[in-house]
């Protein structure tokens, strides 16, 4: 008998000194009895998630999914993630360009469209106590998202070079009309080496192929938020025309827009619009990241 699978996604406010860093925290539990379930995340920023049960799988990119770690580490992606879960649950971060300058080691292209375990490698050792936090709390849910909060924020106060270069560059990204390198650099008052330079350190990926990303990210938002578009409807307007769009779409999903469309998403789409929202795919709301989730819960100060 095939066990229908449960899923339930809650997304938890962090403090305010948190909220430039992080596009959310978030908790995602599932029931498949013995089954595995399994969807395809979109090319994102960084990436960390902690797992309660069995490890997941996944293979970033065409392959065969492989086993991962507990707690699940990864730079920037300009590639799908197919990945398999079990009945377990995952709390899950993402980390954004700034989050990356102040939390993590290392520059974000060696990670890109890589996945390690967050235990054990250096870049991501400020992380590595939150998982034995989760498993050994014996609290609620509420009690677990406190202490993910109280982790982060003992370092809250890190130094972040070159702050204001990065937000200002993932703020430039985000605009629909920036659409040629040349311009981002007019913006950014950078030369071309220098702007780089910079977007590898803390983006993980040239400024051509994070320009080429978020113009992807936004026609498929487009798509998947409006169920009366067609493909052709969803375009941004940075595409020449669909070809263009049908070529970069199986370069960045490794499917055909069809083949995507036929597939189910039974974990994404609960939380596809704030997905989309955080990426600067979709139009942003009027209120900020933190306040843009379906369920808003703020997180209670931990006691321990």
């Amino acid at each position: 008998m095939t066990v229908e699978p449960r899923i339930a996604v809650r997304f938890f406010r962090l403090s305010e000194p948190l909220e430039p860093y992080f596009t959310a925290l978030y908790l995602t539990e599932i029931e498949c009895g013995d089954g595995l379930v399994d969807d395809y995340l979109h090319p994102e920023w960084a990436a960390l998630r902690f797992t309660e049960g069995p490890p997941p799988i996944a293979s970033v990119g065409p392959g065969e999914m492989v086993r991962q770690w507990p707690f699940v580490a990864g730079g920037p992606t300009s590639k799908s993630i197919h990945f398999g879960v079990r009945t377990s649950r995952v709390w899950g971060l993402g980390l954004q360009p700034a989050g990356w300058a102040k939390f993590a080691a290392g520059d974000a292209a060696a990670l890109a469209n890589r996945t390690v375990d967050g235990s054990t490698d250096p870049c991501f050792a400020l992380f590595a106590g939150i998982l034995p936090q989760i498993e050994a709390c014996g609290g609620t849910i509420d009690d677990k998202a406190a202490l993910i909060d109280a982790h982060l924020m003992r370092h809250a106060g890190r130094p972040v070079s070159r702050e204001s270069e990065i937000v200002a560059c993932q703020e430039a990204l985000r605009d629909p009309q920036m659409g040629e390198v040349a311009a981002l650099q007019e913006e950014l008052g950078m030369s071309v080496k220098a702007l780089e330079r910079l977007c590898r350190r803390y983006f993980g990926f040239t400024p051509k192929v994070l320009l080429r990303r978020q113009r992807f990210l936004r026609s498929l938002a487009q798509y998947m938020l409006d169920p009366s578009l067609s493909w052709i409807g969803a375009l941004d307007g940075q595409y020449h025309d669909q070809a263009q769009f049908v070529r970069e779409f199986r370069a960045f999903m490794g499917l055909n827009p069809s083949e995507y469309a036929r597939l189910p998403h039974p974990i994404l789409n609960p939380i596809m619009r704030q997905r989309m929202a955080d990426q600067g795919a979709a139009a942003p709301l009027d209120l900020p990241t933190v306040a843009r989730y379906r369920e808003r819960v703020a997180i209670k100060p931990s006691t321990g």
